[in-house]
């Protein structure tokens, strides 16, 4: 099959590589629906994280098993599914504290490489949910957001106490931030503050729920937010960049007793230590268990009662993986589509 491998800084290609096969007993192998370019794949393609040779890339997915293993009991092959960027045994105690991207047995997806038109996932049973039936083509740009952008999203405002009547900040207008304010509008939030430069992103951010819009960064982005919350700072604030701009900017937002939910993939990012401190809001985030909401974000999609896939709105061939990263880098698409 052909799939993207990133060689080095801004050189993916799409060549040959080798099927996938069972490989352990809990395996299943996926025909892709879609796949498609992470933010976090901009972190190696901009040469900030490094790989000590070719990586195949892609860990967000979705579409129909073709074959698992002997110990799969769960999951059976023509079933539609989805699963998480990390696969995970879902009975550990971790995995049944919720935290399913830190299970005992976790494995990285991205490793596995998921702009592809096929895909092996290890601990099938633990890690994919199938729908209930075969879906229609206009749900699967939502289903595939379910992989990763909508359930970091989801983790953010749940790590944040989203809750009715308070007001949200959301740090990062990229699909993680976007669908961010999608999850605070489901979980009632009175106010929602959409921090963004970008027109095509603010007009997304209102129709997903943003109640106002902040240009402003850094300090002055603080400020603003300060101004627009009678100088307290926001109840619940979501951190979907990474930066050590994006992490202050959200921590001083923060009104004390407040909640930040960090979800930007973090390099080089140090708190001073004396902010931290006076700051007394509460700081939680990380890798997101998206297998812990992937039942309820299915079912929302199912329903119609959310579209998360609207955050697409660039969709290519495989063939043209290299031309999706570049538009995602040089901000000309939120997200790109990749049809296998």
């Amino acid at each position: 099959m052909k799939g993207a491998v990133l060689y080095g800084p801004g050189d993916v290609r799409v060549e040959e590589r080798a099927d996938p096969t069972i490989v352990e007993p809990t395996d299943a192998i996926l025909r892709l629906s879609a796949t498609c370019v992470c933010g976090s794949d901009l972190w190696p393609y901009r040469g900030i994280e490094t790989y000590p040779g070719p990586q195949p890339m892609g860990h967000e997915y979705c579409g129909i098993v073709e074959e698992v293993g002997s110990a799969v009991r769960n999951i059976r092959p023509g079933q539609f599914v989805v699963g998480s960027f990390w696969a995970s045994d879902n009975s550990c105690p971790i995995c049944q504290s919720g935290y399913q991207s830190r299970c005992v047995d976790a494995r990285l997806m991205g490793l596995e490489g998921a702009q592809a038109p096929f895909l092996r996932v290890p601990l099938a049973d633990g890690t994919l949910v199938a729908t209930p039936e075969l879906p229609s083509a206009d749900l699967i740009p939502s289903l595939l957001a379910a992989s990763d952008v909508l359930g970091t999203g989801w983790f953010a405002a749940d790590a944040a106490a989203v809750a009715p009547g308070k007001t949200v900040a959301v740090v990062g207008d990229g699909a993680v931030g976007l669908l961010g304010v999608l999850a605070a509008k489901q979980m009632g939030a009175e106010r929602i503050i959409l921090m963004s430069r970008h027109e095509s992103r603010q007009k997304l951010g209102l129709e997903f729920g943003a109640t106002d819009i902040v240009t402003e960064r850094g300090d002055e982005g603080v400020a603003r937010i300060r101004e627009m919350t009678d100088g307290l700072g926001a109840h619940s604030v979501i951190e979907a960049v990474g930066t050590q701009e994006s992490m202050l900017q959200a921590m001083r937002s923060t009104r004390p007793g407040g909640h930040v939910g960090f979800v930007g993939v973090t390099y080089e990012v140090a708190l001073p230590g004396m902010d931290l401190f006076m700051s007394t809001v509460h700081l939680h985030g990380g890798p997101a268990p998206v297998r812990r909401y992937l039942p309820t974000l299915l079912d929302l999609i199912w329903r119609g009662t959310i579209d998360p896939g609207k955050v697409f709105d660039l969709t290519l061939p495989l063939e043209q993986a290299a031309e999706g990263y570049r538009a995602m880098d040089e901000r000309r698409a939120i997200k790109t589509l990749l049809t296998p």
